[in-house]
């Protein structure tokens, strides 16, 4: 009987082991990482750069902005930067697991766009920032948003939506 046990424990404990149970997000749920992370990180590369007509004092003033200093340009850059990983993040097992192939293929479309967003950093072109790679960036992320809706989080009591708006 002791040969028999000594074949099985080592069995029975790599058995034991073993989890049946989902790998636990690194960063909170999905929706705690969209809000507390990829969203605000997505706006520093929307918001580098820009345009707004208003008033002031009655009077329409229109104005533009986009990085201007080496370290202005260094935080979108980080930002794209942050972006790929992140989409990175979202295709590991502790997001991805369960949601099926279309998941994966929008977590690498923001790391495709995030790389793209990066090179027009480098390339300091404030025009493919506003209307090129910003505008890819947005559309995958919106994509991704209608296949999987933002659910309520549940410990603020507010969606994704209401987290970027009230920033």
């Amino acid at each position: 009987m002791k040969p028999d046990f000594f074949i099985l424990a080592p069995a029975l404990l790599l058995a034991a082991s073993c989890s049946s149970e989902p790998e636990v997000p690194p960063q909170g749920t999905v929706q705690q990482l969209m809000a507390q992370d990829v969203q605000p990180t997505a706006e520093v590369y929307w918001n580098s750069v820009g345009a707004a007509s208003e008033l002031v004092d009655g009077e329409p003033v229109f104005r533009e902005w986009q990085p201007e200093t080496d370290a202005e340009w260094a935080e979108v850059r980080t930002a794209t930067q942050h972006l790929q990983e992140l989409g990175e993040l979202l295709q590991t097992p502790a997001y991805a697991d369960g949601r099926g192939d279309n998941w994966m293929a929008y977590a690498r479309g923001l790391v495709d766009a995030a790389k793209a967003a990066e090179q027009t950093v480098e390339d300091r072109d404030t025009d493919a920032i506003l209307n090129d790679t910003g505008y890819t960036l947005y559309r995958v992320c919106d994509a991704c948003h209608r296949a999987y809706p933002p659910e309520e989080l549940a410990a603020e009591g507010a969606t994704v939506d209401d987290v970027s708006t009230a920033q």
